[in-house]
């Protein structure tokens, strides 16, 4: 038996998942496109700081522990985040895959030229 697409699947799961807590990306005007970005990047910004306190980032604390488990469990809460706001912005997991082709291709592209100056015109494309 052959596996499903995992991204495409992912995208599919936190659909469902959005339309079950009452939130349909489908269709949305600018207003409600603004409120939930900025909800997600809430979000994801608290989950940047939990994730944070993951590890051991206080240099003068001795009783920090690396919480590997708790680092992971943080990691996925960013993907279901940043897989909504994808959502709002109407892209599916193919237009994610292909946005990260071309941007990955900048990124290359930059790092064999030494990236000495910002051109945002390298991204306009994407």
């Amino acid at each position: 038996m052959s596996q499903p697409d995992q991204l495409r699947e992912l995208f599919r799961m936190q659909k469902s998942l959005n339309e079950r807590i009452g939130v349909f990306t489908d269709g949305m005007n600018d207003e409600e496109k603004t409120k939930w970005i900025l909800n997600y990047t809430r979000a994801m910004t608290q989950e940047l700081a939990e994730l944070t306190d993951s590890v051991p980032w206080k240099w003068w604390a001795k009783y920090q522990k690396f919480d590997e488990q708790n680092a992971r469990v943080e990691v996925v809460d960013l993907l279901h985040f940043l897989i909504s706001m994808a959502q709002v912005l109407g892209m599916s997991a193919d237009d994610i895959y292909q946005a990260y082709l071309k941007k990955n291709d900048v990124n290359l592209k930059r790092q064999d030229t030494g990236y000495t100056q910002k051109d945002a015109a390298d991204s306009k494309h994407i």
